[in-house]
């Protein structure tokens, strides 16, 4: 039985991937700062772990990680997934705190975790597992007044190839999945905005099947990767030109 450790766990893309994971077999540790949505999701679970934590803290970062080899022997998964979607707006009307909240969670978040995961996959035995980070279709075309969420995502375009080529000595594949306007609370607020400002409601798909794809992404075997892949509701305006 594989293990998985997801973070943001508690709530949209996060959760609705723990329960696919859960359904498929796996043993998956929950990573999120919401003590209470944690135990919703696990409640019932034999094979999950509830792990409160704060993925810009380095140290919670090692000690879940910890915590799983301890518990389940290995890891072999990690879902980088915790991120925020910070206040809309120009460059010059962002508040510099959103600014640097989003570089702590979406980027450093990922950093940490990463870390703490290639940490734990280097040393067990056999070496290796998959990093799979959850980036974003605003890493290649991002929306009007996201800058602070689109520049962290491209970051996360970084850290994804980076981790690629430095885990394969040890058998570490790095992959990423861009997802676009899967219907969480996020993508729901998102509507409310336009619908406030006059403008047509964003396509959505099922969150169920960015899930199914992150599902998919870690079952690979060792031999292949899934470096990138791109998810999205069928007529999201994406590709051409509008």
């Amino acid at each position: 039985m594989k293990t998985i450790l997801i973070t943001g766990a508690s709530s949209g893309i996060g959760r609705a991937t723990a329960e696919a994971f859960l359904a498929d077999g796996w043993r998956v540790a929950l990573l999120a700062r919401r003590r209470a949505l944690l135990a919703d999701v696990t409640r019932g679970h034999e094979n999950a772990l509830a792990l409160p934590g704060d993925v810009t803290r380095l140290d919670d970062m090692e000690n879940a990680v910890a915590k799983v080899a301890t518990t389940w022997g290995r890891l072999d998964a990690v879902f980088n997934n915790a991120g925020i979607f910070s206040p809309q707006g120009t460059i010059d009307e962002i508040d510099v705190n959103d600014w640097h909240q989003s570089v702590s969670v979406n980027l450093t978040g990922m950093f940490n975790t990463a870390r703490a995961a290639f940490a734990q996959m280097r040393a067990q035995d056999p070496q290796g597992g998959r990093i799979i980070n959850n980036g974003s279709l605003s890493a290649h075309s991002p929306r009007e007044g996201s800058i602070c969420y689109t520049t962290t995502k491209h970051g996360v375009t970084g850290l994804t190839k980076t981790l690629s080529l430095d885990g394969r000595p040890f058998g570490i594949a790095a992959g990423q999945i861009d997802i676009g306007n899967a219907r969480t609370d996020l993508v729901d607020a998102l509507n409310e905005r336009r619908i406030s400002d006059g403008k047509p409601l964003m396509d959505m798909m099922n969150v169920t099947e960015a899930a199914q794809s992150v599902l998919h992404m870690a079952n690979m075997p060792a031999s292949a990767n899934v470096l990138f892949q791109t998810i999205l509701a069928t007529n999201m305006p994406y590709v051409g030109r509008g």
